[in-house]
């Protein structure tokens, strides 16, 4: 019972010196996961950076979009220093997981604050595409995005969206002039991504007459 007690004791005593270490970039990334507004807005009070970056280079803009931590991304939106461009160590801005996830509302504060639509590589279309919300193609598709943007191995949004996302987000990008005799790497085209996923009567659509 004696050494019960001592363990829980102290171990109660490790925890709180851990607690009592943690700073401002820790209270930070905290607030963001919890999506606590308030520990945000402290923690960067206190001296974090609001562009810091994690151990897995993740910044807290683009953690809060993906955990979809809403209150958090408003308090980092209304701080002056954010950069709302900044990119993760895997080349993913903020605006780009707003597209995979749908966020039209964000995406659309994001793109005022100057947030880029094109960028090298994967773009924000690609993301959007790949994802379930036609709006949110549309709207990058407003804002100016590149149709025939090509990854790093020659995938396009409309690639991804004939495979991934929604099948009428294929078709406005048809639409509106998206190339579907384009081939990745694989020599693969629009057409047989639609196949792989089973979306034959798209595939149908998408393949060159």
């Amino acid at each position: 019972m004696r050494m019960h007690f001592r363990f829980s004791f102290y171990l109660f005593v490790a925890i709180g010196v851990s607690m009592a270490k943690a700073g401002p970039t820790e209270d930070l990334f905290k607030g963001v996961e919890i999506d606590a507004p308030h520990l945000v807005s402290q923690a960067i009070a206190a001296g974090a950076d609001p562009n810091a970056r994690d151990q897995k280079g993740q910044l807290p803009l683009f953690l809060a979009l993906r955990g979809e931590s809403f209150q958090a991304v408003d308090a980092l939106l209304t701080v002056p220093g954010i950069a709302v461009d900044e990119a993760n160590a895997n080349g993913e801005t903020p605006l780009m997981m707003a597209a995979l996830r749908g966020q039209v509302a964000w995406m659309q504060r994001l793109l005022d604050r100057g947030a880029a639509v094109n960028k090298e590589g994967w773009t924000p279309l690609h993301y959007a595409a790949s994802g379930p919300s036609l709006p949110a193609v549309a709207l990058l598709m407003e804002r100016g995005a590149t149709l025939d943007a090509r990854s790093p191995n020659g995938t396009t949004p409309l690639m991804m969206a004939a495979r991934y996302g929604a099948i009428d987000a294929a078709e406005l990008l048809l639409s509106k002039g998206a190339d579907a005799t384009l081939r990745n790497e694989k020599e693969l085209t629009a057409a047989d991504f639609a196949a792989a996923a089973g979306r034959e009567t798209l595939a149908a659509r998408l393949r060159p007459r």
